[in-house]
């Protein structure tokens, strides 16, 4: 964890250099941030994933129209984070909008790091927005991951609903997990969609598998 910490801190500094945010300040976003992304009830939406997120997104780079805005996204759409509400995607976006407001961030940067969160909610791009394309494939890049790391994914979202029974969970994941595979395709980039998406398909398919033979006892 703590390497992860000066990983992410690393990051941060650099992603705020260019805007000559003072330090203090800065550093205090930062600590509000890990503090909501390392707290116990964290299991997937937590700073590994913020961190797989970011990475993805450096990847594509050369392509992003406003990578300050990209890597800001990132950092921010999962700060506020309840799996019994409805409005996560919209109390960060708020959340996100004042906290970059008071470091001083280009209104349009911060304009468009919002709307990147918002839809996250039915992740389905922005039109004529390369950048949402590449943040919403970066949020999804764990499910065209190897088999070990899907199933831990699998199982940490499992601990994040552990308040609704197996056969409610059951229900719902399913849902969920169907309506990825009825998209045309789950990743809007060339680059994310020719690396991930047959492997993202088979791992949905195995999970799905695995919820229905699942016995009531544990769900993997």
């Amino acid at each position: 964890m703590l390497n992860q910490i000066a990983i992410a801190n690393s990051k941060w500094q650099s992603l705020l250099l260019p805007f000559q945010v003072e330090p203090t300040v800065s550093q205090k976003v930062f600590l509000d941030l890990t503090a909501a992304y390392t707290s116990t009830e964290r299991f997937y939406h937590n700073l590994a994933h913020i961190l797989q997120v970011i990475e993805r997104v450096e990847m594509m780079r050369s392509h992003s129209q406003n990578f300050a805005a990209l890597e800001f996204a990132a950092w921010f759409h999962d700060v506020i984070y309840d799996p019994k509400a409805k409005d996560n995607e919209e109390k960060s976006a708020t959340y996100t909008a004042d906290v970059l407001s008071s470091l001083a961030i280009p209104r349009e940067t911060i304009d468009t790091a919002v709307n990147l969160i918002l839809a996250t909610q039915n992740h389905h791009p922005i039109a004529n927005s390369i950048d949402s394309q590449i943040f919403l494939d970066a949020d999804l890049s764990i499910l065209g991951s190897f088999e070990t790391e899907y199933r831990n994914y699998a199982q940490a979202i499992r601990q994040e609903y552990s308040w609704l029974s197996d056969a409610e969970y059951r229900l719902g994941r399913k849902q969920v997990l169907e309506k990825f595979l009825q998209r045309e395709r789950i990743y809007f980039t060339e680059q994310m969609f020719a690396t991930l998406e047959v492997k993202a398909r088979q791992n949905i398919q195995e999970e799905i598998k695995s919820l229905l033979e699942a016995n009531g006892n544990k769900i993997l």
